[in-house]
């Protein structure tokens, strides 16, 4: 189960692979400037994920016009992640948890992931710029997508 709304958001420190080389993604680094949707997604390459991550892709600039910055985070490799996003235009931040410390942290493991390992679940989150959790959702299965209209509603709530 996902942690709950109210929660201090777990910060972390994540690698993702930019233009530039191997970047931070460090959370807290949005307290106190903008608020920040955390996506969870299982696997790179795979159906789901890429549609996922190509429709907010598409509808990023309503998340930036709401003050909010999107950060995706798979156990995916940086490297295979930057592939990944090359290959389908993905343009949002992806963070890679490669030892799945954050996803356990964010209480949103699913473990076996269709026998070959322990992956993130899929879950969204919505946290505010004091670094508290306004909206936590994990999806009942890996193959259904979180609800984005309620997200952008709670955004939409934020100051």
């Amino acid at each position: 189960m996902a942690i709950s709304i109210g929660t201090k958001a777990p910060d972390f420190t994540l690698k993702s692979k930019q233009a530039s080389g191997l970047v931070d993604v460090k959370l807290s680094n949005n307290f106190g400037k903008k608020n920040t949707v955390l996506l969870f997604f299982p696997a790179a390459f795979t159906s789901v994920c890429t549609s996922e991550m190509c429709d907010v892709t598409a509808g990023l600039g309503a998340f930036q016009g709401m003050n909010a910055d999107v950060v995706a985070i798979s156990v995916d490799t940086p490297f295979a992640q930057e592939a990944w996003a090359q290959k389908e235009k993905i343009n949002l931040t992806l963070a890679s948890d490669l030892n799945k410390e954050v996803t356990k942290k964010y209480d949103v493991l699913f473990p076996m992931l269709a026998g070959i390992g322990d992956t993130s679940a899929r879950a969204a989150f919505v946290i505010d710029k004091s670094g508290v959790v306004q909206y936590s959702e994990q999806t009942a299965t890996p193959k259904d997508l979180p609800n984005f209209g309620k997200v952008k509603e709670v955004l939409g709530t934020l100051h």
